[in-house]
């Protein structure tokens, strides 16, 4: 059985991800595909994400292809996380992730809506606000906000409360729909890095929309592009990553005559049959990473990576922070000051090159942001940590 060792993880990493110099991409298209997808969670790491990965490239080339050319599009699917996904592959995620997150967010508000006493039967309640949603959005082809619709819907403009004791309203409503690829999140009416989309059917952002695979068909599709980005990967990798099932997972695999292979520790991971030749050394790298990047979270199994710093470098949900990096390994983190410059935060020595490589990756993206600060809702604990003297002087 072939061995893949840590050391040739990172290195697909720095080639399939395209964080290392001669691995760079031309484009947000390329760069998307090269991670599957994006997180989208929060606006600015689709284009921080971009930044990281493409030769030249600023923020209206990412609007181009999210809002003009259309290329990239916002769905929500694995794990109900907001991902942005390349245009065709939205056809596997409408049937198979996107389809299952639908399924237990219609069971879950269909619960609420019933214990909340707005509606004897919470399915039936839930179609209606659909529909009149729907033909609202039928005759506004430019999209309407968030706020337009629940004007519009008295239905939905309510608080409902969820089962784990979260409220939720009209925006819940749209999510849904969003996942059975009815609607879309359309233009959006702030500026970078806000995100305030229009909300649009699927057949109005969307000229040819494509129709969706068949659920298995689906999996195996995305679970294909996983193992190209990520692979090797466990099957315990995969099934947290999909937000999916063992049964689901490995019937993938076996479709795709999948290549079982040996990791250090122990483990055994996963490669597509003509992806299992040992890739050369893509030389030195350094990057930084926005907060939920795919590349720090692309594995359930981090510490190839992530080392000892797993909980310096996420929040106690599980969420990334930002992320600076080394060859393959995670080494710190990076804030901005209050004027918008960026500022490495190392919890591992590194030499003086990659130290240097980094302070360089700051000022440039300090630049490139041009002032412009990015709030978050996933700070880590290193990001919140006070400055060390090496940082003040």
């Amino acid at each position: 059985m072939r061995h893949v060792s840590d050391d040739e993880r990172r290195a697909r990493m720095g080639i399939r991800h395209a964080l290392a110099p001669a691995f760079l991409v031309d484009s947000p298209e390329a760069a998307t595909n090269a991670m599957t997808v994006l997180h989208a969670t929060e606006s600015a790491t689709v284009y921080l994400s971009c930044w990281a990965r493409v030769r030249s490239l600023d923020a209206a080339g990412v609007d181009r292809a999210l809002y003009e050319q259309r290329s990239l599009v916002k769905q929500l699917a694995m794990r109900r996380t907001l991902f942005t996904f390349p245009r065709d592959l939205l056809p596997a995620a409408w049937s198979s992730a996107s389809a299952r997150v639908a399924n237990t967010e219609r069971a879950r508000m269909s619960k609420d809506v019933v214990k909340a006493g707005l509606a004897v039967d919470g399915n039936d309640w839930l179609d209606r606000a659909r529909s009149e949603v729907l033909s609202l959005l039928a005759d506004a082809p430019e999209g309407l906000s968030a706020v337009d619709v629940r004007q519009a819907v008295p239905m939905i403009d309510v608080k409902v409360e969820g089962s784990a004791g979260e409220i939720w309203s009209a925006p819940r409503v749209l999510a849904h729909l969003g996942a059975t690829a009815d609607i879309m999140r359309g233009t959006n009416t702030g500026r970078f890095p806000t995100s305030r989309p229009l909300w649009t059917l699927t057949g109005h952002w969307l000229d040819d929309a494509p129709v969706a695979l068949e659920s298995a068909d689906g999996y195996r599709e995305i679970v294909r592009r996983w193992l190209y980005t990520f692979g090797p990967g466990t099957e315990d990798d995969i099934v947290w990553w999909l937000g999916s099932t063992k049964t689901v997972v490995r019937a993938a695999l076996a479709e795709l005559d999948s290549v079982a292979v040996t990791l250090d520790g122990g483990g055994t991971g996963w490669l597509l049959p003509n992806d299992i030749a040992e890739v050369a050394d893509p030389g030195p790298w350094v990057a930084l990473l926005p907060v939920l990047d795919p590349t720090i979270m692309g594995w359930k199994g981090r510490d190839f990576y992530l080392g000892p710093h797993r909980n310096q470098l996420f929040d106690t949900r599980g969420n990334a922070g930002t992320s600076a990096w080394v060859d393959g390994r995670v080494v710190g983190c990076w804030i901005q000051d209050e004027a918008g410059v960026v500022h490495l935060r190392l919890i591992e020595p590194v030499s003086a090159s990659a130290r240097h490589s980094l302070e360089a990756e700051a000022a440039r993206l300090t630049e490139w942001l041009g002032g412009v600060r990015i709030g978050t809702g996933y700070l880590s604990p290193a990001m919140k940590a006070l400055p060390s003297v090496q940082e003040i002087g």
